[in-house]
């Protein structure tokens, strides 16, 4: 070990990478768009960039070795009169990672998110995190000063990553994905409560595991608010009959009482998973906010325009007049998308269920049509009364 550990190689290695890091410094500034561009394309193309997502995860776990052991290796460097990277250049790397995760997450959870739901508070702090790793000033005082908030930042890297690649490379569902990201989040986040056990007591220990486990439920707790960042509702529609065979809803009727009675009613959505991903659903209806029924659905991935599922409930209340919520939610109980309609005597504010697809949250663009080559394969409906 010490022939390959010589003061002169290791004086020659960081040599290089401090002149590596200065190259690159003056063209950081395209960075952030092009991780943004490769999370989109990521996205959208069919044949998903694998080996981006596992060199990204490598990535983080390297930084986050880095963060975690540096004053460590620093100090090992010293004692053995080795030469040390100066602070600068490794919070320079970590920042040029943090930057590669958050704008290669961004498509995914921007496209994923549910708009008229809490799901947007998610979105923004994630917009926040990204905004904060390219503005200098404020990323470097994270760094130097806020140690503690520097780590929980850099474990919400991971979870992120960890979000979006793991149901693409491993095809795990959407609930381990979402259990597993959680559990190694926590563990990232460790060392940001590192200082409350400095004298090693007891109580110390206590307070350690508690905040561990503490940010641990909490995760679990606000997994509603977390889109599932490799599934989502391409669109949704109201019908009060369905085409099986062509698995499109037909016909058109104001839900006033006495039809959602005598008719029951379809719900038709379509979901887009990632090719080879099956997922199991659930339509949860509502009535004047009190959940009521709940109809699992499976469905699998690989269609462009979305996996075409319906739910058919005939069992309504004896009174179903009032404010209806259908929550599309995944096994994992992240919510995918939800509609809302209104059942009422007075025609004029009972919604019509017209049968007409409506796109749901940024699919209305279309921006599928902006790759090149795009196409659409069939797949077969599943179905549930």
């Amino acid at each position: 070990m010490g022939n390959l550990l010589t003061v002169a190689r290791i004086t020659a290695l960081q040599a290089r990478i401090e002149r590596t890091v200065e190259r690159f410094k003056p063209w950081s500034w395209l960075w952030p768009p092009l991780a943004f561009a490769a999370g989109l394309g990521s996205f959208f193309l069919v044949d998903r960039q694998q080996w981006l997502g596992a060199a990204l995860a490598l990535g983080l776990v390297v930084a986050w070795l880095l963060l975690l052991f540096e004053s460590v290796i620093s100090r090992w460097l010293s004692r053995h009169d080795y030469p040390t990277l100066p602070k600068g250049v490794t919070s320079f790397i970590a920042q040029m990672i943090h930057q590669e995760t958050l704008f290669f997450t961004l498509p995914f959870i921007l496209i994923t998110t549910v708009w008229n739901s809490g799901q947007i508070l998610f979105a923004i702090v994630v917009l926040g995190m990204a905004a904060l790793s390219i503005i200098d000033p404020l990323y470097y005082k994270l760094a130097g000063r806020w140690r503690s908030l520097y780590f929980i930042f850099h474990a919400q890297c991971v979870f992120l990553v960890l979000l979006v690649i793991l149901p693409i490379m491993l095809h795990l569902t959407t609930r381990q994905s979402l259990l597993l990201a959680l559990v190694l989040m926590a563990l990232v986040a460790l060392p940001s409560f590192w200082q409350h056990v400095k004298k090693r007591s007891l109580a110390r220990w206590l307070v350690f595991f508690a905040l561990t486990l503490l940010l641990a439920y909490a995760a679990w707790i606000g997994r509603i608010w977390v889109p599932p960042a490799s599934l989502w509702m391409t669109s949704s529609a109201l019908s009060p009959a369905l085409n099986i065979q062509n698995r499109e809803p037909q016909g058109s009727i104001a839900l006033t009482p006495d039809t959602l009675l005598s008719n029951g009613l379809y719900v038709y959505t379509a979901i887009r998973a990632p090719r080879g991903l099956s997922e199991t659903i659930y339509h949860v209806w509502h009535h004047n906010g009190d959940s009521i029924d709940m109809i699992e659905l499976a469905i699998n991935g690989g269609r462009e325009q979305g996996y075409r599922a319906w739910s058919h409930k005939q069992n309504f209340p004896d009174d179903p007049a009032g404010e209806w919520r259908i929550d599309i939610m995944t096994d994992g109980g992240q919510r995918l998308g939800l509609i809302r309609f209104t059942v009422s005597d007075d025609i004029d504010e009972a919604t019509v269920a017209d049968s007409r697809i409506q796109p749901s949250g940024l699919s209305g663009l279309n921006l599928r049509r902006f790759v090149p080559g795009g196409s659409s394969s069939e797949n077969d409906a599943s179905t549930v009364e």
